[in-house]
């Protein structure tokens, strides 16, 4: 045994060999107890399946027993309730190991589970943010009597917070949290391999630093096979016919397609099993566990199953389209290679050539050794205009000086100005109001945000901006906004979605949905049918395999004949310049490979200049002229801090909390959000090549 495990409580010592049966800890469980005993803030990274969960909770509940901790001493945050649920078992089990209870609180608990809670309350407490806030704002909780004792946070998927607006609300209610305490607490961060640990956890610490634990770069060890099989009743052919008899968990990243695979598998009589966000937590749950206990079967599921929740052995996982980013390949990769004698394996399968590309581009990326950085939306305006509300119910009034005191450093993330001219704003709106210095919900934020509506006020935005986009009915997936500005001297909007044209026809900002109807004409938003746009970095890679590099993974041998058609048709791609095409007929095409945000700034761009773009993907932008000269010319004018893509005119409801903003601050915070500067400046920086094509690129 290693002098690490021999620092751990010894009643766990003990049942770690004797119940668990393991004879050593893992190497970055082993690293881990020295720093989390010691108090330590602390990045813990690790695979799926890499053992995490118990590199954090091993020497957390050996320091809570070594210390004699008693009520509440640390909390457990999770992005789901699900994973919460999932893990609770085996974190009451470590715990029960040293004499200590774990208590499960989020808003499927009941009021009776809760009040045994109160009457004595576990020593590690597993919750969301949003349950997090409600105690907070709770005016039948003792604050501090619950939570006052808290000495330390595990926060899991901490990637999954980190790269939307629940993280800066987490931020918040940590720096909440130890003012509350009146002490630091100990901030663990469990994450998948990530592009930045270390700014990952600066962002955690809010810059007070810590130890970054395990691999920094991704396992390289996989099967992975890419083909392109042109539909998706051709992917659910595919899927039908292999790897009968084993468990396969098949990801598509629309509701829309999840059900047509299934209802495709089904017909072709394979048992089959679905989960995504529009189905009932019951009819997930029953799918999973049935799932589980199936040896011949498939499920089919959006990012729902990409995080941590156990659904047992699996043989095979199956990709249709491209997952969003290369940490989301893993993520999903590692659900297989769980057994002794098993290999990590995915599966992907391209319905169209863009899909092709993205496949690529992530699995060479991989092969490469290269994640995205994970990066905190910028200017979070709108959660501060949420944490003083909060604070104000918390508090009972709040004083304007101690708001900076409650936030702590995380305020740093918004202007100051902005501070100042949200809370004018908020103050002459009703929102607030002001009585001998200290402030209290207004009129207006009463009905919007009080006591009956504290639900709307827990909850920060939770995802990335995207719109969901509906006809009628039907849930047809997601665009960013970029997408549903009308295109330069042009009518409504059309977009393109699961491989089909809709005019946009409504835009309901308050409830993010877009309305649309079928029509003719290919769309503007290519956005490989997510509605994501592609990162700059995958976007990059696929301009680099478009050009020769050698993929990161198998190809079928239909796969490579796309390929090597795609390269004919783009043989002007070299990954060192940037192609101006003209094929004669009063357009000319600019190949950037930059990614969505990028197109679209650069389409903004050019705009402004009086430029007709027309068009823009993750790939490209479309001018209606015929000048190849004067376009590069243009293009070399755009300042790549003054273009971003361009957004509807109204925005009130377009952030969560809008309604306590100024125009110009909602404007400022939806442009740092969906522009992508620094890869609009390496694009202003490549030379140009002017191509003259006698057909269409």
């Amino acid at each position: 045994m290693s002098a690490a495990f021999d620092a751990l409580h010894p009643a766990l010592r003990y049942h770690i060999v004797s119940t668990l049966g393991w004879p050593d800890l893992r190497p970055t469980q082993a690293e881990a107890v020295g720093p989390v005993i010691a108090g330590e803030d602390v990045l813990l990274l690790a695979p799926t399946a890499g053992g995490k969960t118990e590199a954090a909770a091993f020497p957390l509940v050996s320091r809570i027993a070594g210390e004699g901790w008693r009520g509440v001493s640390a909390i457990y945050v999770c992005p789901l309730k699900a994973l919460l649920n999932n893990l609770a078992p085996r974190l009451e089990r470590y715990a029960g190991f040293v004499g200590l209870r774990v208590g499960l609180w989020h808003g499927d608990v009941g009021e009776p589970a809760r009040r045994r809670m109160l009457r004595d309350p576990p020593e590690i407490l597993l919750t969301t943010p949003e349950s997090l806030e409600a105690m907070l704002i709770s005016a039948r909780l003792d604050h501090v009597g619950l939570l006052g004792g808290i000495r330390s946070v595990v926060v899991d998927e901490l990637h999954a917070f980190a790269g939307d607006d629940r993280g800066w609300h987490l931020l918040f209610l940590l720096s909440r949290l130890e003012r509350l305490t009146g002490r630091q607490i100990q901030r663990i961060g469990l994450t998948a391999t990530v592009g930045n640990p270390s700014e990952l956890l600066d962002w955690l610490t809010l810059g007070r630093g810590g130890r970054v634990l395990g691999p920094t770069r991704p396992v390289a060890d996989g099967e992975v096979t890419a083909d392109h099989v042109g539909s998706v009743r051709n992917a659910v052919t595919v899927i039908a016919r292999l790897h009968r008899g084993e468990r396969r968990l098949v990801f598509a990243d629309s509701r829309t397609r999840v059900e047509e695979v299934a209802a495709g598998l089904r017909t072709a009589g394979v048992r089959t099993f679905v989960s995504h966000a529009s189905l009932s937590l019951d009819e997930r749950r029953q799918a999973e566990a049935a799932f589980i206990a199936e040896p011949d079967c498939v499920i089919v599921a959006t990012s729902t199953l990409e995080l941590g929740l156990d659904v047992g052995d699996l043989d095979r996982v199956i990709q249709i389209g491209a997952p969003p980013s290369v940490a989301s390949f893993l993520q999903r990769m590692g659900r297989t290679g769980r057994r002794s004698g098993t290999a990590r394996n995915c599966l992907f399968l391209a319905t169209d050539d863009e899909e092709l590309l993205a496949c690529l581009a992530l699995a060479t990326l991989w092969r490469e050794g290269i994640i995205e950085a994970i990066k905190a939306p910028p200017r979070p305006s709108h959660i501060f205009a949420q944490q003083v509300m909060a604070l104000v119910l918390q508090e009972k009034g709040l004083a304007r000086a101690d708001i900076d005191l409650w936030l702590g450093a995380a305020v740093d993330a918004i202007p100051e100005a902005d501070r100042h001219d949200i809370l004018a704003h908020m103050l002459a709106n009703g929102i607030l109001a002001e009585d001998t210095g200290v402030l209290g919900l207004g009129s207006v934020g009463e009905r919007e945000f009080g006591r009956r509506h504290f639900g709307d006020l827990v909850a920060a935005f939770s995802q990335p901006l995207l719109l969901a986009v509906r006809h009628g009915a039907l849930d047809l997936g997601s665009v960013h906004p970029a997408s549903i500005a009308p295109a330069y001297g042009s009518g409504p909007a059309v977009i393109s979605l699961g491989g089909r044209s809709w005019k946009v026809t409504d835009v309901d900002w308050r409830r993010r949905t877009v309305s649309v109807l079928p029509t003719e004409g290919g769309g503007r938003s290519r956005w490989l049918g997510t509605g994501r746009p592609m990162s700059s970095v995958v976007a990059n890679a696929v301009e680099r395999v478009v050009a020769g590099t050698l993929p990161g993974c198998r190809l079928s041998r239909r796969a490579e004949a796309a390929l090597e058609d795609i390269r004919t048709r783009l043989q002007f791609v070299d990954a060192d310049a940037l192609p101006l095409v003209t094929d004669g007929e009063a357009r000319v095409v600019l190949w950037g490979f930059g990614g969505g945000a990028a197109m679209a700034s650069v389409a903004a761009g050019l705009n402004d200049l009086g430029l007709p773009a027309t068009a823009f993907d993750d790939f490209t932008v479309t001018v209606k002229m015929r000048d190849l000269s004067k376009l590069a010319s243009a293009f070399k004018s755009i300042e790549p801090n003054a273009v971003h893509p361009r957004l509807p005119d109204k925005l009130n409801d377009a952030l969560k909390f809008g309604l306590c903003l100024p125009e110009l601050i909602i404007r400022a915070v939806l442009q740092g959000r969906t522009s992508d500067t620094a890869a609009v400046t390496a694009l202003c920086r490549r030379a140009h090549r002017l191509i003259q094509l006698t057909c269409s690129a």
